[in-house]
């Protein structure tokens, strides 16, 4: 796959639930990066990691939360992703769309890390009451 196939991939395998189809496209050292900001946002070490303390507590914290992909260019090593974060709280029912950009280094055609750059306000402003 390319690079692009692989980030394409790993979007399919992340809305499907497919977490060893995730697991296989990532390296076992795999570093995760979100933004300070971001709702529960840390460093997470792993695919395990980041399957439980992002795609999980996401699907927790939010209901009908995804990621809309906008614009994909990369290189042979590194793709950006652009595009939006929806979804709803299910604590206050507001909505939130905050624009992201994901920027995924890639080591021997797998993911070896992940970099996420976020509006975290509407984020925050639809968590508050």
């Amino acid at each position: 796959m390319t690079p692009l196939e692989t980030v394409r991939e790993v979007y399919r395998a992340m809305r499907a639930g497919d977490d060893a189809g995730f697991t296989a496209l990532c390296t076992d050292d795999l570093v995760w990066q979100q933004s300070a900001g971001f709702p529960g946002g840390s460093t997470w070490q792993g695919a395990t990691a980041v399957i439980e303390n992002v795609f999980r507590a996401n699907a927790k914290r939010w209901t009908g939360f995804s990621f809309t992909e906008e614009e994909i260019f990369g290189t042979s090593s590194r793709v950006v992703v652009l595009g939006h974060y929806s979804g709803t709280s299910p604590a206050t029912g507001k909505a939130m769309r905050a624009a992201v950009a994901h920027v995924y280094d890639l080591r021997e055609g797998k993911i070896c890390r992940f970099r996420m750059f976020a509006d975290t306000h509407p984020m925050w402003e639809a968590l508050s009451a």
